[in-house]
């Protein structure tokens, strides 16, 4: 058996998440049916990490392992043929048996976009807030998340994972053609922990909180301390990184 290592990006919008669930169809879905159709046999993907509905990917990870001969680059070609418009398979590479999707990734980089003016044409990839924000508050605010820190605060309270400490490598808000962009890398991320940071950040920008509550939500440990959770059509899971972290 081989292992392939695929890079691929999705418009989230018309898919229940990546994760292969019950009810709705899915990224994973997709992906494992072409595959399946490929080998004659089930075929299962490894990612990265999960997306949840209406989330965007440009830059997620997957890996599987195949008996097929037929050279890594080839599978770009074949499974785009197949796949649904808005699934793109961008790369393909063989890789050791020891390569892992989701445990060997090191950085991941999330974006999540925000306008504050409609546009019709960007309504599924960028979320409009029509109130002004005070720039230079958020990035005052922003800077307070870099580093090691428990991100309770930042998750969901019933999160399945016991240990919410994160590191968070750079952190900042970029404005381009009229949208802000915020730009996140860290060692991993919570369950809607992007998600919560930009909503509570937006608020700080809004005039709810002072930059320097970010220092006292992330000591509180407790989710009712941080701001709201931002929708999920402005987030994009934009990069994952393999090489070791100096």
């Amino acid at each position: 058996m081989r292992r392939i290592k695929l890079t691929i990006s999705y418009d989230g919008t018309n898919y229940a998440g990546y994760q292969v669930q019950p009810n709705g169809n899915t990224i994973q879905a997709e992906i494992e049916a072409v595959l399946t159709r490929m080998h004659g046999g089930k075929v299962k993907v490894v990612a990265s990490g999960r997306t949840d509905a209406r989330v965007h990917a440009l830059g997620q990870v997957l890996h599987f392992d195949t008996s097929l001969g037929m050279p890594a680059d080839r599978f770009v070609k074949a499974l785009n043929a197949m796949l649904p418009d808005d699934i793109l398979v961008k790369d393909a590479e063989e890789v050791d048996a020891s390569f892992h999707a989701r445990y060997g990734a090191k950085r991941k980089e999330y974006r999540y976009v925000v306008r504050q003016e409609d546009d019709p044409f960007r309504r599924h990839y960028a979320v409009t807030v029509t109130y002004p924000l005070d720039v230079e508050r958020i990035r005052q605010a922003i800077r307070l998340l870099v580093g090691t820190h428990d991100f309770t605060s930042f998750s969901v309270t019933k999160a399945e994972v016991v240990d919410r400490v994160r590191t968070i490598y750079a952190a900042e808000l970029l404005e381009t053609e009229g949208e802000l962009i915020f730009r996140f890398i860290g060692s991993g991320f919570l369950y809607n922990q992007v998600r919560i940071m930009v909503g509570t950040l937006i608020e700080v920008g809004r005039g709810k909180y002072e930059p320097a509550d970010i220092s006292r939500m992330l000591a509180a440990r407790d989710r009712r301390v941080a701001g709201i959770t931002a929708p999920p059509h402005g987030l994009y899971l934009w990069n994952v990184n393999y090489e070791k972290v100096d």
